[in-house]
């Protein structure tokens, strides 16, 4: 490789004499003077490289395009691929000269957050390549090598270049090299297939994607997105080891006052173990933006979706109890997902939480947040409430504007020191260096499919969770198609990294469990080191990882049964006690023993099964690894009835039951009932001086209305108290109430939610009395709410609907407030109607979201049979969410 150099050798030479070890001087630069419209440029090869697989870069003299490959040693992992950038005023894909190379090594030490390792160490070797093309126009290549992979980037000068249109990057694989690639969409929700890189069928497909070459992997990807510039997708045509980088923008605005850099177009290679272990995509992001990351705090989340969807997110009794079990069980937090806003209890949740010792995540839609006024709105409101973060959902877009909304609500989460857990995203391109409040983001087809495959499960961690947290959401035994067994599904607790850790089981689940309810109090969501002790893609994945004095052990496999083992090589000298939870023939067993760095561990496995471990050093007189968990008594308290129908100077019989669930004991225990002003209560409540766990207390109240009460609805509290012994002196007692809702109607009024229905039609799930229509099961709606107004009585609907009751001429007069429940705010239209033994009686205007309701106020006089009905109005039927609030009939005088 030679090159006439006029004047710029010289310094060449002198930077390649003083180069840092590692940067591979082999070529020189192109001259930086001379005629850059002579017939032909020269070219040239240059190598990058750093302990690891070397870049190669080459300007051919026939064309003046660049190329750009990857070699370990003497094998070629990435072919040489086409590089360049085109803009409206430039074709920077050929006719290039070399101008300039500067050299520098980047060496950097970070600590993150969360991770497979809290202690970076960043070495890599930086050339920047300075190319030039037709009517002067410039771009920099900038190429990094590290030890597990290498990348680049083109800066463009600001001003003059119009926008970007497109790139020109590829990267050509061998033919014949297996491949693991997810087909393309916006949420990054597909699965893995396995295929060869030409064999794979035309079409779009996401990063990260996975190459065997020989016995190395490649790893593609890419770091360093934000809001200057669109993230990628690669478009590939069957038959072709060729896999093209495609914008998600058309078209890339160029910064008039100052440079554009690019993401970085990002190569991991080497060993399984190195890819997996690689923290290049972090490495390549910018340092963090949050100046004093104390505030931070990963941990294990009890989120209650795949337990009871929506309902159970607009029930505080349900979310009470999720806050319990993270209480009891030493978990950090518990995550109220979509549903909740409808509510108006949030603040009651917040403090019951924090006297359980337990934070509060929220679910938030991302067009709830998409302008600098309700970011302001919203993340104060929930600040002062007391939440500790939130998951931010449906942002769907790898567009450059959707990027930078990703900087605008990380800038403003970051200053109300708010957590974040996005989902329905993007992928994690160095983001959680950059600002390490983002404790994990979906962008993986996880368990909320309800049938991930185990060869998925099994290759994903060779592929997703390498580039950064993953928010799978394992542990949901109750939900889906299970096609792993229980201690394969405990070891992705282990497996897979994610700084939360958002486990879907029921409490039921984790109670009838109790191996993975105690697994799940020890193992930690952070790690200080993480090793790939064995594995294939799609076949199985055994990881170690350590955090403090203590490792543990997650092994999975897809396949056929076998045995499983584990060379405990990673550990020190001396002795350690290994505790092993694998599959038994009725259900998950555990077994400990002693064992040293020269053992093995053999562990029999289930057909795609798995199993965990924890090690820590061997003490004398311990018989686990277990450390003790900071919890929290916690127990059910149940009232009957929970809502009731009343008339003046009638009486009302409640009963109370507290269980103690677990955590016990519980000292000084009260169970008690109030009522408000004019009404009067009969019974003494009941105490205990302390409650063992399953123990229960019972209380039983006559309740009066009073004979002149205040119409409408009225609630009976239900408390019990009781006090945790191992709290610190002077703690306040916990709390848990419940509430009877009686409803005292006016004489000669009846509400339709109390007849019995001759018919009834819906259009999603049953028809509900007095609440929202919610989902598709009975019962799961949440409170009737039309704009800022919750009504105690009323039907929830979904188009099409019809509700029918007989009124056999008993009643004169129809009256109601029909709208869109704000449970969809800003989705639906439907059309209501009163129908009178057939006959339309009244209908209102198509109503949307945002219109006010519509009074209905009708004579039914002599009507027999009356029909409620809603049908959609026009759009399509789609979250056509309709109450008929305070729906209610005059009794004939």
């Amino acid at each position: 490789m030679t090159n006439s150099r006029p004047r710029s050798a010289n310094r060449w030479r002198a930077a390649c004499a003083t180069a840092l070890a590692g940067v591979l001087c082999l070529g020189t630069p192109a001259a930086a003077e001379g005629d850059a419209s002579g017939p032909r440029p020269g070219g040239s090869d240059w190598t990058v490289s750093r302990g690891g697989p070397t870049a190669t870069v080459r300007l051919d003299p026939a064309d003046g395009s660049v190329t750009f490959a990857v070699r370990d040693g003497s094998r070629t992992l990435v072919e040489p691929s086409p590089v360049g950038i085109v803009t409206e005023d430039a074709d920077l894909t050929r006719g290039l000269r070399l101008v300039d190379r500067e050299d520098r090594r980047v060496a950097e030490r970070y600590t993150t957050v969360v991770g497979k390792e809290r202690r970076r160490t960043v070495d890599m070797a930086e050339s920047r390549f300075t190319l030039e093309g037709a009517g002067g126009a410039r771009v920099d290549l900038v190429v990094r090598a590290a030890d597990d992979g290498v990348a680049y980037r083109y800066v463009l000068p600001g001003g003059g270049d119009g926008a970007v249109l497109r790139e020109a990057s590829g990267f050509v694989l061998p033919g014949d090299a297996p491949a693991r690639l997810s087909d393309y969409s916006v949420n990054y929700e597909q699965p893995y297939d396995g295929s060869t890189a030409a064999g794979a069928p035309s079409g779009q497909y996401a990063y990260p994607a996975l190459f065997q070459v020989g016995d190395d992997h490649v790893l593609l990807s890419e770091a360093d997105v934000d809001g200057r510039y669109p993230a990628s997708r690669l478009t590939h045509t069957a038959g072709s080891g060729r896999y093209d980088v495609t914008l998600a923008d058309p078209a890339v605005p160029v910064p008039a006052d100052g440079p554009l850099a690019t993401p970085w177009r990002t190569v991991i290679a080497g060993d399984l173990a190195t890819v997996t272990e690689s923290t290049l995509v972090d490495d390549l992001a910018p340092p963090s933006r949050v100046a004093d990351p104390s505030w931070i705090r990963p941990g294990t989340v009890a989120w209650s979706w795949l337990a009871g969807f929506g309902a159970a997110q607009r029930s505080l009794e349900t979310q009470q109890r999720f806050v319990d079990y993270a209480g009891a069980h030493g978990w950090e937090y518990s995550l109220v997902d979509d549903g909740w806003n409808t509510t108006d209890w949030m603040p009651q949740l917040m403090e019951y939480a924090q006297r359980r010792g337990v934070g509060v995540l929220l679910w938030m839609h991302w067009t709830d947040l998409d302008t600098a006024a309700e970011r302001t709105a919203q993340l104060d409101k929930v600040k002062k409430w007391g939440a500790a973060g939130l998951k931010i959902d449906f942002m769907d877009s790898d567009s450059r504007e959707r990027m930078e909304w990703y900087d605008e609500i990380l800038e403003a989460t970051a200053e109300r020191e708010l957590m974040v857990n996005f989902h329905g995203s993007t992928l994690p391109h160095g983001i959680q260096r950059t600002w390490p409040h983002v404790m994990t983001m979906e962008g993986v087809h996880g368990a909320e499919q309800g049938d991930v495959q185990a060869d998925d499960m099994a290759t994903l961690p060779y592929t997703r969770n390498v580039v950064g947290s993953m928010d799978f959401t394992p542990m949901g035994f109750q939900f889906g198609q299970r096609n792993n067994t229980e201690a394969a599904e405990l070891a992705l607790s282990v497996v897979y990294e994610s700084g939360f850790q958002n486990y879907a089981g029921s409490v039921e689940a984790y109670r009838s469990r109790p191996e993975v309810a105690r697994f799940l109090e020890q193992v930690p969501t952070v790690w200080d080191e993480s090793r790939l002790v064995a594995g294939t893609p799609g076949e199985g994945a055994t990881f170690a990882r350590r955090n403090g004095d203590r490792w543990f052990l997650g092994s999975v496999r897809a396949g056929d049964g076998g045995t499983e083992q584990v060379p405990l090589t990673f550990l020190g000298s001396g002795s350690w006690r290994v505790d092993v939870v694998r599959d038994g023939a009725a259900g998950l067993v555990r077994q400990s023993q002693v064992m040293d760095r020269q053992d093995t561990i053999t562990v029999p496995v289930l057909a795609d099964g798995g199993f965990v471990a924890q090690i820590c050093r061997a003490v004398p007189g311990r018989e686990s690894c277990d450390r003790p968990v900071d919890a929290v008594p916690v127990g059910t308290l149940s009232v009957t009835p929970a809502r009731a129908d009343a008339r003046p100077g009638t009486t009302l019989d409640v009963d109370a039951s507290f269980v103690l669930d677990e955590a016990g004991p519980a000292e000084d225990v009260t169970l008690a009932a109030r009522t408000p002003e004019g009404w009067t209560v009969d019974g003494e409540g009941a105490t205990a001086d302390e409650l063992a766990d399953g123990a229960e207390l019972k209380a039983s109240w006559r309740v009066t209305v009073p004979a002149d009460p205040a119409y409408g609805a009225t609630e009976i509290p239900v408390t019990v108290t009781y006090r945790d012994p191992e709290a610190r002196r002077g703690a306040p007692p916990l709390t848990v109430e419940r509430t009877v809702r009686v409803f005292v109607a006016r004489e000669g009024v009846v509400y339709v939610s109390s007849l019995p229905f001759a018919a009834e039609e819906n259009g999603w799930g049953p028809v509900e009395r007095d609440t929202s229509n919610g989902e598709n099961g009975a019962g799961d709606g949440g409170p009737l709410r039309l704009g800022d107004t919750t009504y105690d009585k009323g039907l929830g609907v979904h188009a099409r609907s019809e509700v029918t009751v007989d009124l056999n001429g008993a009643y004169d007069r129809f009256a109601a407030l029909a709208g869109i429940d704000e449970e969809k705010p800003d989705k639906g239209s439907v059309l209501f109607e009163v129908i009178g033994d057939g006959e339309v009686l009244a209908r209102s205007g198509v109503l949307g979201p945002t219109d006010a309701a519509h009074a209905f106020d009708v004579d039914v006089s002599g009507v027999r049979q009356l029909t409620l009905r809603v049908t959609d109005g026009g759009d399509g039927i789609d979250s056509d969410h309709a109450d008929w609030a305070d729906a209610r009939l005059r009794e004939t005088a």
